[in-house]
């Protein structure tokens, strides 16, 4: 069983445009698709649609349109009532696979209501192999609320030592926020990771495109945040793969060239396909090598749809160990 946090939950519209984004201009869609969306609830429409058992935690009201799709798609959730719609956002893609996103903040969350999600999540994570905490909070959570969920799941007295373990996808604030945590899995893309790696004192990480076009830096970098804590870092390098980093070792993948059609919710289909390897045994390589498997096949559908692990193909993924340190 796989459960996941989204503090900020979705309803995610995904606008498909028939030529390039013309900014100030009136342009028609091609197609409009709409699914339940949020970071943690894409790892589970994926991992679902896998046939792993798994369970979205998420705020909200039994009648929000959020909640409807996903009790139409069979994912099994358990929403916490806080009295407020929650927010949607758009997605505009181009015919080249590039995406547009505008996302709204989100219903604000008092502490009442942030103490009672934390409940939800503790009492729905016993016997759970992996807790994934997803996604940016929404208004009025504090930005270390991942930190603390990944405590308060540790040190449940119930679980006699067995926890499970936490993996963070997040952004910003609560993504630095979470190294306190310490998880058993980050997965940040170049971006996040340059920042991190910062952030733990390694000021030479470099920027966002040089870390996508050399994987060795990137590496390195995803090596700093496991020294500093953190059991094994999943980078997500856009076109260019993926790079793994465990205490063992650090391992870079790429796919054979595909036709993106939308990259929303690519990265959480490549940590979906990374928790799937991982509960069916596979080593580092294998984990990486579904991780990136799933995230292309993500890449090559259409709005926010995910990949069941029959429409990867991860023989199409090259693997490659690479050295980190000097």
């Amino acid at each position: 069983m796989i459960v996941t946090l989204t503090a900020n939950p979705s309803l995610d519209r995904t606008v498909e445009l028939g030529g390039p984004l013309e900014r100030g201009e009136v342009q028609r869609a091609v197609s409009v698709r709409q699914e339940s969306g949020g970071k943690g609830v894409n790892v589970s429409r994926a991992l679902k649609a896998s046939g792993l058992d798994t369970l979205a935690v998420l705020p909200g009201d039994p009648a929000d349109p959020v909640l409807a799709g996903l009790e139409a798609t069979g994912v099994p959730f358990a929403a916490l009532k806080i009295g407020a719609p929650l927010r949607s956002n758009v997605a505009l893609t181009e015919p080249d696979g590039v995406t547009t996103k505008v996302n709204e903040p989100g219903p604000e969350l008092s502490e009442e209501l942030q103490e009672q999600l934390l409940e939800l999540l503790v009492e729905r994570a016993r016997g759970a192999s992996w807790v994934v905490l997803a996604g940016s909070v929404p208004p009025g959570v504090p930005a270390g609320f991942y930190a603390t969920a990944a405590e308060r799941i540790r040190t449940d007295p119930s679980l006699d030592g067995a926890a499970p373990k936490v993996a963070v996808d997040s952004s910003g604030a609560p993504l630095a926020a979470s190294l306190k945590g310490k998880p058993e899995l980050l997965k940040p893309n170049a971006d996040e990771l340059s920042e991190l790696a910062a952030m733990v004192g390694m000021h030479d990480a470099g920027t966002p495109a040089e870390l996508e076009a050399s994987p060795e830096r990137a590496a390195k970098a995803a090596r700093a945040l496991v020294e500093a804590g953190v059991g094994a870092v999943l980078a997500t390098l856009g076109s260019k793969g993926a790079v793994l980093v465990t205490a063992e070792g650090a391992w870079h993948a790429t796919h054979s060239p595909i036709r993106a059609v939308s990259t929303v919710g690519a990265g959480d289909s490549s940590l979906a396909g990374y928790l799937l390897a991982d509960l069916s045994g596979a080593d580092a390589e294998g984990r990486l090598r579904q991780a990136v498997a799933h995230g292309a096949a993500a890449a090559s559908l259409p709005g926010s749809t995910v990949p069941a692990v029959n429409q990867t193909n991860p023989s199409a993924v090259t693997v490659t160990a690479l050295v980190t340190k000097d």
